[in-house]
């Protein structure tokens, strides 16, 4: 049953993966949303993925129109313009001041920018560090670092949360955790909750209303087997096309391995690299799991946070979710951002790896958390910040 905080709503599934391109894949048949909820035929091109007056009549789309709005996949397919900028935006490559008093930073597209989160020996979080304290390594090539910003800016961010049977009596504390992150989190960020089991439901789009980012958590009915590599790769694209800020995460709340998905681990991986990636922090609640699955769902989960800059948490019951809520909100909030400009053309492709350090007099044996690559030629998003008075 649905919650009866939406008694008049249908739920709307967010699109799992981008039927056109994936199309080569065996058995692919993921395709657009419709009205009731459940998946609809490939010809069917997907309609937005927000929430909607159910009282009106939905528009129907041109079936003879390729809709699909993020590239494929493929990194020989290289996106080199952000199709977001107002003309003039990306030669002139400076703040845009709105009139609502925000600063809106368009990215260079030669330029490379890391969220960094930097760990001392004994485990905590360093604020204090200077642009000259790091050092960027592209390919074991050093880099020139150009700007560091420590600031907390809003992030757009998703929450995925497993709605597989498995999860009955898991969900109330999955819930409950995700809206004390929330809670902790900058008052300016904008969220959407994914509810998935063997699809994925996009249950409340982008907003920072705590009310409805609570009423999306309850829109639940655990049943069914977990998609999660779909669920993923569907929020990645949901964050490439509708995030408004430049920092982005992903936190992913499940108790399994995946075992319906049409993508695999390492398509996921690569779909979330190519389209700029979020940051992936995953909770998996495997205390209760098979050594087997546990083991698959760890390793995926690992694989999934490390790749971008996340971490993985592993708690030993359910009282532990809410001080890792916490900790992930604290995470996001004190990131640095740093930034380069390739000494590679990035019109040359291909993927990247990526190693950054820190040192400092003040801090000894400090780790540097961010991604472990990236694909050249990948638009970044525009980061908004507030005006100074």
């Amino acid at each position: 049953m649905h919650s009866s905080l939406f008694p008049t709503m249908s739920r709307r599934p967010i699109l799992a993966l981008l039927v056109f391109a994936f199309v080569s894949l065996p058995g692919a048949n993921l395709a657009a949303q419709n009205s009731t909820g459940s998946l609809g035929h490939a010809q069917q091109p997907a309609m937005p993925l927000q929430l909607h007056d159910p009282t009106l009549p939905e528009a129907q789309p041109s079936l003879d129109v390729d809709r699909d709005p993020v590239p494929s996949p493929d990194p020989d397919v290289v996106q080199h313009a952000d199709a977001t900028l107002p003309p003039g935006a990306a030669a002139a490559g400076g703040p845009l001041k709105r009139q609502d008093g925000t600063y809106v930073l368009h990215a260079d597209v030669d330029e490379v920018l890391l969220n960094c989160t930097v760990i001392d020996g004994k485990g905590q979080t360093v604020n204090d560090l200077h642009q000259g304290d790091f050092r960027v390594w592209e390919d074991g090539v050093e880099q020139k670092v150009t700007s560091l910003q420590h600031q907390d800016l809003p992030v757009s961010m998703g929450i995925l949360v497993d709605d597989s049977g498995s999860m009955l009596d898991k969900r109330a504390a999955a819930n409950m955790a995700a809206m004390h992150l929330l809670m902790s989190s900058n008052p300016r960020d904008a969220v959407f909750i994914v509810n998935f089991s063997e699809k994925a439901y996009l249950d409340q789009g982008f907003t920072s209303n705590l009310v409805a980012l609570d009423r999306g958590l309850s829109r639940v009915s655990p049943k069914g087997t977990t998609a999660l590599y779909d669920a993923v790769a569907a929020s990645a694209d949901e964050l490439a096309t509708h995030a408004k800020e430049r920092k982005q995460a992903l936190l992913i709340i499940t108790d399994g391995a995946d075992n319906a998905s049409e993508l695999t681990l390492e398509q996921t991986i690569r779909r979330v690299q190519n389209l700029g990636g979020p940051v992936v922090y995953t909770i998996g609640l495997l205390f209760d799991t098979g050594r087997t699955e546990s083991d698959r769902a760890r390793d995926a989960l690992e694989r999934l946070s490390q790749e971008t800059g996340g971490v993985a948490y592993f708690p030993s019951s359910l009282e532990n979710l809410d001080t890792i809520a916490q900790q992930v909100a604290r995470d996001i909030r004190n990131q640095y951002i740093v930034s380069y400009h390739s000494s590679r053309p990035m019109s040359l492709g291909g993927y990247r790896s990526v190693r950054v350090e820190a040192q400092s007099p003040e801090h000894r044996n400090l780790n540097v958390r961010t991604k472990r690559g990236y694909f050249a030629g990948t638009a970044q998003p525009a980061q908004t910040a507030q005006a100074k008075p």
